[in-house]
Formats: C-alpha cells, sequence, structure tokens
C-alpha cells in the first residue's frame, strides 16, 4: 500500500493511498515523539496548527512526525484510529478506492475556547472536530452559563424596582412650599 501527501479540500495537505484499501486493513501507524500534555500545551501554545494524538487519558500525546499525520477530520470518515499497547494505529472502517483521501473522525476533547471548525462537507457534517460527547458537553456547560446570567439580570432588575419603589415612598427633604 502506498501513501503520497498533497493539497486536500478539507484541510491543506491530506493523505491519500494509491492502491485499493479494504475494510479492516490498518492503513498506517501515527508515530512521533511522546510528551505530557502540560509540555505540549507549553510547546505549542502560540502555534495555530498542532498534530498532537492523546493518548489513554489524555495526559500523554504523540508529537506526530509521520505520514499520518496529514489524515484530515471527516464526520463521515474512511478510517478510525484505535490505541494497541501504547501505540496509535489508522484502520479502515470501509473499502477505500485508490486515489481517495484518508480520513478519522478525530473525536476532540480539549481545545479550550476554539471551536475547531470542521471543513469535511460531509452530508451530516456537526461543524466541529470535537468529539459527540464533548459537543454535549460544551453545550451543558453554555447553557448553565447563559442560565446564571439570565438569574444574575432578572435579580438586578428585581433589586432596581424594589429600590424604585423605595424611593417614591421617602420624603422629600429640603423644600419649603410657601404660599
Amino acid at each position: 500500500m502506498g501513501l503520497i501527501i498533497r493539497s486536500s479540500a478539507i484541510h491543506a495537505a491530506g493523505c491519500y493511498t494509491t492502491t485499493d484499501i479494504r475494510k479492516g486493513q490498518r492503513v498506517a501507524e501515527y508515530t512521533g515523539h511522546q510528551l505530557g500534555k502540560a509540555e505540549a500545551d507549553a510547546a505549542y501554545e502560540e502555534s495555530p496548527i498542532t498534530y498532537l494524538f492523546g493518548l489513554g487519558d489524555g495526559t500523554v500525546v504523540i508529537d506526530g512526525h509521520c505520514a499520518a499525520m496529514f489524515i484530515n477530520h471527516s464526520c463521515d470518515a474512511n478510517c478510525e484510529t484505535s490505541e494497541v499497547d501504547g501505540r496509535v494505529w489508522v484502520t479502515a472502517v470501509k473499502h477505500i478506492a485508490a486515489g481517495d483521501e484518508l480520513t478519522y473522525d478525530y473525536c476532540l476533547y480539549d481545545g479550550g475556547d476554539d471551536e475547531a471548525r470542521c471543513n469535511c462537507g460531509a452530508a451530516r457534517c456537526r461543524g466541529t472536530m470535537y468529539s459527540r460527547e464533548e459537543v454535549k458537553r460544551r453545550k451543558a456547560v453554555a447553557k448553565e452559563a447563559a442560565l446564571k446570567a439570565l438569574k444574575k439580570t432578572a435579580k438586578k432588575k428585581r433589586g432596581k424596582r424594589k429600590a424604585a419603589k423605595h424611593a417614591s415612598e421617602w420624603p422629600v427633604h429640603g423644600s419649603l412650599h410657601t404660599s
């Protein structure tokens, strides 16, 4: 099997196969230097693009330096990744024809405020490279923050109305009425 890197409609460069790949076949291994997540965050803090792949619970990442690092995200991927004994394998989940771009669902789970917009163009694109679970978590956090803000605004309005009501009941001092 041959893999080549060339321009991609999904994102800059992509990884393509030069031969047919059957479903279930290992396509590539994601290799590179392993480092702690905190170390990777510090090293790539100012970098807009990274090729980091989280292992296990995400405390260790692979800093990708291989053909697999060019496999782009798709919400309708033709590959998937699996971790076996600390190694990450990319495997075809369906038949892939020679010349097709290889993709897998990144299932991102960490990215701060970055929206990690997806450009895959799939019919059922979810609009982000975050995992479905992370999308649900982020929506719940946003909803909670919106409710908190709404309650805070409502509390301020109640406080202003209360203050206005009490102000109208206060006597006016210092005015003299003479007839």
